[in-house]
C-alpha cells in the first residue's frame, strides 16, 4: 500500500480500507468484472483498486496521440513555475469553489490543481468540465505521483471510442446529459418529479446539479464505489446513481415542508449526508434495480437534445445572468398570453412538466379548435401538419378532459395512402386531467391485420376494440425503435408493425399508457377508449364520449422567433 500512499491523508480515511488484504484480479471477461465492480470486490484494498483502475484505464481506446507521465514532468514546471501550488488559479471549465479534496492531504490538494492547469495546456478543446476536479482527486488516491494520475486523466478524457462515453467536456454536452437526466427522470422518478415541479420554479436547474452531486456532494467512500463500475460500464452508470439518489432524496423527504428557493440546497445537503440515511451497497442496489433503457436509447435521446440546444444556438455557457437551461414552467405558460377553452394556465403547466426537456424550451400555441375551425377532421390534419411535436386536448360533454403528446407530425400518415398508416415513438403519451390528474406511460398500438400480412389493413375503420390491443411492456428491444426517438431522424431501420399514432381520413387513434388509448371519429364529435386493465389504472374517460372542445396545440420556439 506504500506505493499508493503519497496524496492520502489516512487518519481521515476510513480504518477498514487499510485493513484488507490484498488480493488479485485475474478475469478478464466483461460480464465478470461488470459483477465484481457492483459487489464491490476490490473496494476494501486500497492497493488492489489502484492496480484495478490502472488495468481498466490502460484499456481505454485512446487518440494516437494522448498526453502521458513523460508530457506532466516536460511542462509542470513550465506552468506552475514556483507559484504555491494550493492557490494555482483555474480555467474557466471548472468550478473554482467545488474542488473536492476527498482525504486528500495538503500535497494532494495542491496536486489537484496542478494536474488541471496541465490538462488545461494539453487539451484546449475542453470548454466545460465540472467533473474533472472530482476524478483527480479521487485518482490521487490510487496514483504513485502526479504525471501517473495526469495520465490517467488524459486518458478518459481522450476516450475515441464513439460508444463508450466518459466525461462530458464541452457545455453542449454538458447541458444535453442535464436535459437527458430530466428526461429520465420524468420516466423513472415520477413521484420525485411531481415534487420537484410543485416546489422548484426551474425544475432543470435542479436537475442541472446531477453531476454535482455525484463529482462535488458524494462522499469520497460513495464516488470511489460509483467510479469502480463507471469505468467498467460507462456513463450510463452515472444516470443510474443520479436517480437513485433523487428516490431517496424523495423518501426521505416527502411531506416535508420544502421553499422553492432551497430545494437545490436541500438536495445537495442530503447528498453530502447521505451516510446518515443510505449506505454505498444500498445505493448501487436501488440504482441497479430501475429498469433504464438501453446505452443506444439513451445515446439517441442525448443527440436529439444536443440537436435542439444547437438549433437554439445554445452551445457555449452563457456569462449573462440569462439562464440558457430550460424555461420554468411559469415562463414557458405565461399567464397573459395563454388563452383555453379546456384547461386552466395551471393545468398547462402541469402538462408542459411531462414533456421532453428539448421542446420545454417552446411557448406553447393554438393550431387548431374546434369552435373556430369547425368538427372537421381535413381540417384537423390541415392546422396540425407541419407541427412536431403537437399537443391534443379534449374535454367532454360530462365535463372530463383528457390529451394526449404527439411526437411525430401527422404529414407521416400520408405514407398509407388513404389506408390507417402507423407511426409516432415512445414520446407520445396520454393524460387526463378531470375528474383527476393520471398521466399514462407510454405503450404501443397494434394493429392485429397489420402484424400478421406486414401489409397495410384493409378495413381501417374498424371499431377502436378490435383495432387495438394493449401491451405494457415489450418483449425484445431489437425489433422495434428506441422509444424516445423517430428512426427517420437517425437513418434507421423501421419495419416494425407497432407504433404509436394512427391516422386516415376517417379516424384517428392514439395509443396512450398502461393499457390506454383514445379513438376519434372523423366528425371530431364522438371517441371512444380502449383500457387494458394491465395496471388497475382508472379509465382514460368514458369509453364512449361526446366531445365538447377539442385544441391542438404546437410549440413556438421562443429562441429563434
Amino acid at each position: 500500500m506504500d506505493e499508493y500512499n503519497r496524496f492520502v491523508d489516512w487518519d481521515k480515511m476510513d480504518v477498514t480500507v487499510q485493513s484488507q488484504d490484498v488480493k488479485e484480479l485475474t478475469c478478464t471477461e466483461f460480464q465478470e468484472l461488470k459483477q465484481l465492480a457492483r459487489q464491490g470486490y476490490w473496494a476494501k484494498s486500497h492497493s488492489l483498486r489502484a492496480k484495478v483502475y490502472h488495468k481498466l484505464i490502460s484499456n481505454i481506446p485512446c487518440r494516437t496521440v494522448t498526453p502521458d507521465a513523460n508530457v506532466y514532468r516536460d511542462i509542470v514546471v513550465k506552468i506552475v513555475g514556483k507559484r504555491n501550488s494550493s492557490s494555482l488559479p483555474l480555467p474557466e471549465f471548472v468550478d473554482d469553489s467545488l474542488v473536492p479534496t476527498y482525504c486528500l492531504n495538503a500535497e494532494g490538494i495542491g496536486a489537484v490543481r496542478k494536474i488541471i492547469l496541465c490538462i488545461a495546456n494539453q487539451f484546449p478543446d475542453i470548454s466545460f468540465c465540472p467533473a474533472l476536479p472530482s476524478v483527480i482527486a479521487l485518482l490521487l488516491h490510487y496514483s504513485r505521483d502526479e504525471a501517473e494520475c495526469f495520465e490517467q486523466v488524459c486518458r478518459i478524457l481522450a476516450c475515441n471510442d464513439p460508444s463508450k462515453r466518459l466525461i462530458d467536456q464541452t457545455f453542449l454536452a454538458f447541458e444535453s446529459s442535464c436535459m437527458t437526466f430530466g428526461d429520465l427522470v420524468n420516466k423513472y422518478c415520477q413521484a420525485a418529479h411531481k415534487l420537484m415541479v410543485a416546489v422548484s420554479e426551474d425544475v432543470l436547474e435542479v436537475y442541472s446539479d446531477w453531476q454535482r452531486w455525484l463529482f462535488g456532494e458524494l462522499p469520497m467512500v460513495y464516488v470511489a464505489r460509483v467510479f469502480d463500475v463507471f469505468l467498467v460500464e460507462g456513463y450510463k452508470v452515472l444516470y443510474r446513481v443520479a436517480l437513485a439518489i433523487l428516490k431517496f432524496f424523495h423518501k426521505v423527504r416527502a411531506g416535508q415542508p420544502m421553499e422553492s428557493d432551497s430545494v437545490q440546497q436541500d438536495i445537495r445537503a442530503f447528498v453530502r449526508d447521505i451516510a446518515k440515511s443510505v449506505s454505498p451497497e444500498r445505493l448501487l442496489e436501488k440504482a441497479f434495480a430501475i429498469r433504464l433503457f438501453s446505452r443506444k436509447e439513451i445515446q439517441l435521446l442525448q443527440m436529439a437534445n444536443e440537436k435542439a440546444l444547437q438549433q437554439k444556438g445554445i452551445t457555449v455557457k452563457q456569462k449573462s445572468v440569462t439562464s440558457p437551461k430550460r424555461q420554468n414552467v411559469h415562463l414557458a405558460v405565461h399567464a397573459e398570453n395563454f388563452k383555453s377553452e379546456i384547461v386552466s394556465v395551471k393545468e398547462m403547466r402541469d402538462i408542459w412538466s411531462w414533456i421532453p426537456e428539448r421542446f420545454a424550451l417552446c411557448q406553447p400555441l393554438l393550431l387548431f379548435t374546434t369552435l373556430e375551425h369547425g368538427c372537421s377532421l381535413s381540417r384537423f390534419y390541415s392546422h396540425s401538419e407541419g407541427h412536431e411535436p403537437t399537443l391534443v386536448l379534449i374535454k367532454t360533454t360530462a365535463k372530463e378532459v383528457c390529451g394526449a403528446y404527439l411526437s411525430t407530425d401527422w404529414s407521416e400518415r400520408r405514407r398509407g395512402g388513404n389506408k390507417l398508416s402507423f407511426f409516432g415513438t415512445g414520446e407520445c403519451f396520454v393524460f387526463r386531467l378531470q375528474p383527476e390528474v393520471e398521466r399514462y406511460e407510454w405503450v404501443i398500438i397494434k394493429h392485429p391485420e397489420l402484424a400478421a400480412s406486414g401489409s397495410e389493413p384493409e378495413n381501417h375503420a374498424s371499431p377502436a376494440s378490435n383495432t387495438l390491443s394493449c401491451r405494457g411492456s415489450l418483449s425484445d428491444p431489437s425489433d422495434r425503435l428506441s422509444p424516445f426517438l423517430s428512426a427517420r431522424h437517425f437513418n434507421l431501420p423501421s419495419k416494425t408493425a407497432s407504433m404509436f399514432m394512427a391516422g386516415s381520413s376517417e379516424c384517428i387513434i392514439i395509443g396512450g399508457g398502461d393499457g390506454q388509448a383514445l379513438y376519434l371519429d372523423a366528425d371530431l364529435n364522438h371517441g371512444r377508449t380502449s383500457h387494458c386493465n394491465t395496471f388497475n389504472n382508472q379509465p382514460l374517460c368514458s369509453e364512449s364520449f361526446q366531445i365538447s372542445v377539442l385544441e391542438v396545440w404546437g410549440f413556438r420556439d421562443t429562441m429563434n422567433g
